[in-house]
């Protein structure tokens, strides 16, 4: 015998800005401290198409008008737990399917008092992945011990833990966020694990938790970004009409969590002719004026146009 069930279809949307001293989110902010991602359903009647959705949620949740957006990811795990007013509409045990969507802004433009929105810093979802500074405390002091514990005698999840984290040798690879945020949740140390049942860790390794598998999808947009900045010119999205060398390659960094390699970074966007320079310095740098670039249209058009090279200096401990 079948069983029918009631199918909702929600819009999430991560919203990003960067600057050269950190990349942010614009989030929704719930009961109980917590934050979400701009999120509503999709209204087949009123709605044209699911990105028109998107954008009037966004407007209406936060009062930001997004320019570029691209699909991310659909999110349809069962159980997945969403705040009563999001979809209030939704019957009882609907299967609700989120189609997630991207947008990158140049400006953090302030919001409104009148929203309950804020940008944060996404590293406080996600305090181990910045490593700008070397490797994190928190890599150490939480999450290998505590995923040691789990792994237990098993080779095959202390190889998943030693491949996400970058333990033992292991290279660190920005873009598997996504990988060790599910790690964690999976072993029972992240806060949203607890809540959705997943108790039987002592304790939630540190970083702010989201409603309902925000946090999830905020993973997935980090790991889009940093692995699209090596293929496509997207940081361009993010940057002001003009900008110092310096500021472009801070930006670069705060995005990808991990300090680049200064003359080869300049060489490799000279390679690239995406930019050009103005002949015009800046003053606020705090040492010699530095020029001014822009980054050149023409070229951004073509759609061979490739990202930034991102030569890491050497990790850290």
């Amino acid at each position: 015998m079948t069983h029918s069930q009631a199918i909702m279809m929600g819009l999430s949307a991560v919203i990003v800005a960067a600057d050269s001293t950190s990349p942010y989110a614009l989030v929704t902010r719930h009961s109980e401290g917590r934050s979400g991602l701009p999120f509503g359903a999709f209204d087949p009647i009123n709605h044209r198409t699911m990105e028109q959705g998107l954008r009037d949620w966004v407007h209406t949740q936060t009062g930001f008008e997004p320019g570029y957006v691209e699909q991310l990811y659909t999110f349809a795990d069962r159980g997945r737990e969403l705040p009563k007013a999001d979809m209030a509409d939704a019957p009882e045990n609907a299967r609700i399917v989120s189609v997630g969507y991207l947008g990158l802004t140049p400006e953090r433009t302030e919001i409104d008092g009148a929203f309950n929105a804020v940008w944060r810093d996404w590293y406080r979802y996600f305090p181990w992945e910045d490593h700008r500074k070397g490797i994190p405390p928190i890599i150490e002091n939480e999450i290998e011990p505590a995923l040691s514990k789990w792994a237990g005698d098993s080779s095959a999840k202390k190889e998943r833990v030693k491949l996400a984290f970058g333990l033992k040798e292991s290279p660190w690879i920005e873009e598997r966020v996504l990988e060790r945020y599910e790690l964690l949740y999976e072993a029972g140390y992240a806060a949203e694990s607890v809540r959705d049942g997943r108790n039987h860790c002592a304790a939630p390794i540190s970083g702010q938790s989201m409603v309902s598998d925000h946090r999830r999808i905020l993973a997935t947009a980090i790991s889009r970004i940093r692995g699209k900045i090596k293929y496509r010119p997207v940081i361009f999205e993010l940057t002001p009409e003009t900008f110092t060398l310096l500021e472009l390659q801070q930006t670069v960094e705060s995005l990808l969590g991990r300090l680049l390699h200064k003359q080869n970074f300049r060489r490799a966007i000279e390679k690239s002719e995406l930019v050009e320079g103005l002949g015009k310095f800046a003053t606020t740098t705090g040492g010699r004026p530095a020029e001014l670039f822009k980054c050149r249209a023409d070229i951004l058009r073509k759609t061979i146009a490739s990202g930034i090279s991102t030569p890491h200096q050497r990790r850290d401990s």
